[in-house]
């Protein structure tokens, strides 16, 4: 058999099945506008209060200094497993592993939340389609919550099981809808604000956009790390660039795109709310810990009134499409980490009739649904402190990434002004500013009010979900060290880049399954 670099040996998945509008429109839906709004502007307001547009401008700088090292890493090896892979290739199996972790873990923690949001939006539909408010209770019965989720993830999973094509059909529609009416709900909250009929019609500020007017570090990097989670979902892109025509360039540019359409969308959103709002602790002001909790659910009917409705179709859909579209990132990751021996070969198992990871998308769904489940259980407000959990987990991953381009690429990268720019200085800002958002989050999600204000053993349950989950990492990637040592010896997936060594597909294909 012919020899070629390991990182162009197929998995099997269908390739040229997405173009450049069809990968950033599953962009947009992974990173789901509606559902991440309602759940992440309410805290970001309480964090910065009216510098909210500031906060969500400078965290979308580490967004897109870090997506242009993605594209680099992309450009040279394309790989599902992105940063697995790239992180394998720069720093050893060890990083690589537990920057797939990262991703992983991040994926399993918003499918969760994507659920739960889902669920409660279905609910407030159906009572406002029949007129019937105590059907919004039922959001409340845990096991009603529960099964209703599974129903949920159950869809969701089937349609990413079915692979791209089925995807990219849905989320056109899902996608327009979302943002179709994101801008009716700004639309209408500027007119009111300067009619004079808004809650409490504020005037724009320059003052709105001033990062340094946030009362302090602390709540800065909360900010951002909020901020990380509401622009993350990009890099599912990345992930598909097997499947995308013109894998080298395709996703880079559809992953850029899908940034700066989400920035302009965000800032037009964050301020007409402002101005309809004001950042005050009114019934409807933004510093109102009622309002904070959902945004959408609480401003749709006084800003839209009769066509509230359509806001709750909106977060549903968006929701929902972005439960679907999600289970692409973690499903091609694990489909990568079995493909290379970094975990069971069964992971690498792909569909013959989809081309698709099948049994990664079933396990990822297994997983998102049972910590749903448990967590649900416990409390509501451990759920919600997952948010914030993933923002240290995003922040985590990303920075592992950026830093494996800077690493990858040192032998070449200072050769000229725009390499320099595109594979040293923009991925090495990018990584910093992550990293010390994480630390700093970590720091201050210590203490026992941060988040929900949820305690374990006198520590911050958004500390101890996050350390759990890191630890857990390294606990799980022992146990595949002991069982498959052959990827930790570099066996499958070596460092630098893949022109240095040639591996056989039965290289690749030979490791010693579980």
């Amino acid at each position: 058999m012919s020899e070629t670099p390991s990182l162009s040996v197929s998995k099997g998945l269908s390739s040229g099945t997405v173009g450049i509008i069809g990968a950033a429109v599953i962009g947009i839906s992974c990173i789901a506008p509606a559902y991440t709004l309602s759940g992440a502007l309410g805290p970001t307001a309480s964090e910065v209060g009216e510098h909210m547009p500031a906060v969500l401008l400078v965290g979308f700088v580490p967004m897109l200094l870090v997506a242009i090292g993605y594209r680099q890493l992309n450009e040279s090896m394309p790989d599902s497993g992105t940063t697995f892979t790239w992180a394998t290739r720069a720093f050893g199996p060890v990083i690589g592993w537990l920057g797939g972790w990262g991703l992983l873990a991040a994926t399993i923690l918003v499918l969760s939340n994507l659920a739960g949001i889902a669920v409660d939006f279905f609910y407030l539909l159906l009572s406002q389609v029949f007129l019937r408010p105590e059907l919004a209770a039922l959001k409340d019965n845990v096991l009603v919550n529960i099964l209703t989720c599974l129903v949920f993830i159950v869809i969701a999973s089937a349609i990413s099981y079915r692979g791209l094509d089925t995807t990219k059909t849905i989320q056109y529609v899902l996608v327009a809808v979302q943002i179709g009416v994101l801008l009716l709900f700004s639309g209408m909250a500027l007119y009111k604000a300067e009619t004079g009929s808004a809650f409490d019609s504020t005037p724009f500020s320059w003052e709105w956009l001033n990062p340094f007017g946030v009362s302090s570090f602390s709540a800065f990097a909360a900010g951002i790390a909020l901020s990380v989670f509401i622009y993350w979902g990009w890099d599912v892109v990345l992930t598909m660039s097997e499947e995308t025509q013109g894998s080298n360039s395709t996703p880079g540019k559809a992953a850029t795109a899908t940034i700066l359409v989400i920035v302009v969308l965000y800032q037009i959103i964050a301020i007409s709310t402002l101005r309809y709002s004001g950042p005050g602790s009114g019934e409807f002001g933004l510093g109102n810990e009622t309002i904070q909790e959902n945004i959408f659910a609480e401003l749709a009917g006084p800003v839209m009134g009769p066509v509230a409705i359509l806001m709750s179709i909106a977060v549903l859909g968006s929701s929902a499409a972005s439960l679907q579209s999600t289970f692409i990132g973690p499903a091609r990751t694990m489909l990568a980490m079995g493909f290379y021996g970094a975990l069971p070969q069964r992971f690498a198992q792909v569909t013959p009739k989809y081309q698709s990871p099948g049994f990664a998308t079933i396990v990822a769904a297994v997983v998102s649904f049972g910590f749903y489940a448990i967590m649900r259980v416990i409390s509501e407000a451990v759920l919600w402190d997952t948010i914030t959990a993933l923002g240290m987990m995003v922040c985590f991953y990303y920075g592992v990434t950026a830093f494996a381009c800077v690493w990858y690429f040192r032998h070449q990268s200072l050769q000229s002004w725009s390499t320099a720019l595109t594979q040293f200085l923009a991925p090495l800002i990018g990584g910093a500013l992550l990293l010390i958002f994480f630390f700093q989050t970590s720091h201050d999600a210590m203490d026992p009010a941060y988040g929900s204000g949820s305690e374990i053993f006198g520590m911050g349950l958004v500390f101890v979900l996050g350390i759990t989950i890191l630890v857990l990492g390294v606990l799980v990637m022992a146990l595949t060290w002991w069982r498959n040592p052959a990827f930790f010896r570099s066996e499958g997936l070596k460092r630098g880049l893949p022109s240095d060594e040639m591996v056989t597909v039965d290289d690749v294909l030979d490791l010693d399954p579980y």
